[in-house]
């Protein structure tokens, strides 16, 4: 699942490539579920017209603002991708929705697992306000960092990943911070020492800072793997020191890195240097 790099690379490249001030003209909708809580007419009717007047993120959510006070959210989900295509260019079996702009372009929403969702709505807080914290903003500090922790006793791997409690962390990116800070996923967030919570708030910053540089993580060649707008790969699987990397040895301290399930999660870990 894309995670707080990729989408952030995302939402860099249609902005780069000018959605910013074009005007949506049609909208298409092939697989209805792709669109939540509106029919694929209602969807295409309330979005014809409208302007994208910016686009941003929040967590691992592309936030396109629309003119007329309306916001479409989009959540790539699992194998979600978006692309500039043109009309003259038959429509893939897996582009479910297909924007036309006023530019001449189509902006298409492409989703081998279906998975993705967009979302047009004049309140969007009701969907992003119960959000957590931004782990690359300033306002997410050492300070904000130690009471998210000390307020629960849940092991870190699971906490990390809850939207709620820290925006935009997923599986990749949680197994990579919890190895630079030497921290076990199974440790309680309560447990954590304030030295133990400022490793991990410079742990946090530094494996998703490090996945912005390089464009988001890409991994094979399948129809999930991460492609970015313009259609590169990410260059982060080569940055990583544990994840997906069992039986490998530890980049630190050359102990063999370990594969684990906590909370269900396929989780990466080296056992030496991240003990219980």
């Amino acid at each position: 699942m894309p995670e707080l790099p990729e989408v952030q690379t995302v939402v860099n490249d249609l902005r780069a490539d000018g959605l910013e001030g074009l005007q949506i003209s049609e909208a298409e909708v092939f697989w209805p579920r792709t669109v939540r809580e509106m029919s694929p007419a209602a969807f295409s009717a309330a979005i014809r017209g409208r302007t994208v007047l910016g686009l941003s993120r929040r967590a691992k959510w592309i936030v396109m603002e629309l003119s007329g006070a309306a916001t479409l959210l989009v959540h790539l989900r699992m194998s979600g991708r978006l692309n500039f295509s043109f009309p003259d260019v038959e429509r893939n079996k897996h582009e479910h929705v297909i924007l036309s702009l006023s530019d001449g372009r189509q902006l298409r929403f492409h989703d081998t697992r279906k998975f993705g969702r967009m979302q047009l709505s004049d309140s969007p807080e009701e969907v992003l306000g119960a959000l957590g914290p931004e782990p690359l903003e300033r306002t997410f500090s050492v300070k904000r960092l130690a009471a998210i922790l000390a307020a629960s006793r849940r092991a870190l791997k699971p906490l990390l990943l809850d939207q709620n409690v820290i925006a935009g962390i997923g599986n990749i990116y949680a197994d990579e911070a919890l190895w630079e800070a030497r921290l076990h996923p199974e440790r309680s967030g309560a447990s954590l020492q304030a030295a133990e919570t400022a490793a991990l708030h410079k742990a946090i910053r530094l494996v998703l800072q490090r996945g912005l540089r390089n464009l988001g993580t890409s991994f094979g060649e399948g129809k999930t793997t991460f492609y970015s707008v313009a259609k590169r790969r990410g260059r982060n699987k080569d940055a990583l020191q544990v994840f997906r990397r069992t039986g490998e040895p530890c980049p630190r301290c050359g102990s063999t890195i370990e594969r684990l399930l906590v909370g269900q999660r396929s989780t990466h870990i080296c056992p030496a240097c991240q003990r219980k």
